[in-house]
């Protein structure tokens, strides 16, 4: 069992940045592919980016250039920097732990609660 507890949302003018964090619990964080997801109100959860357990980083076309995620299993935590915020960023953002670093929530087995991320124009 993994619990995950996501951090650093806000609210923040477009071209700002923020990061988040995502701690989780025990002892078997490096096992598992992490993943950042967020939905917007009115819309379905979608994914922003995932990192595997080898470190290599996959992202949704839309952040690209824009956001990066990293992880620190000393600290049994995975990052996500944003940079260049839009408007159209706005939503709430929840991290995942999975077997896989795929684009699909169903891959992963474990959910944080979720942090809001409110970008103003």
């Amino acid at each position: 069992q993994v619990q995950l507890v996501e951090s650093g949302g806000g609210l923040v003018q477009a071209g700002g940045s923020l990061r988040l964090s995502c701690a989780a619990s025990g002892r078997t964080f490096s096992r598992y592919a992490m993943g950042w997801f967020r939905q917007a109100p009115g819309k379905e959860r979608e994914f922003v980016a995932a990192v595997s357990r080898s470190y290599s980083t996959y992202y949704t076309d839309s952040v690209k250039g824009r956001f990066t995620i990293s992880r620190d299993n000393a600290k049994n935590t995975v990052y996500l920097q944003m940079n260049s915020l839009k408007p159209e960023d706005t939503a709430v953002y929840y991290c995942a732990a999975g077997g896989a670093p795929t684009y699909k929530d169903s891959t992963y087995n474990f959910w944080g609660q979720g942090t809001q991320v409110t970008v103003s124009s």
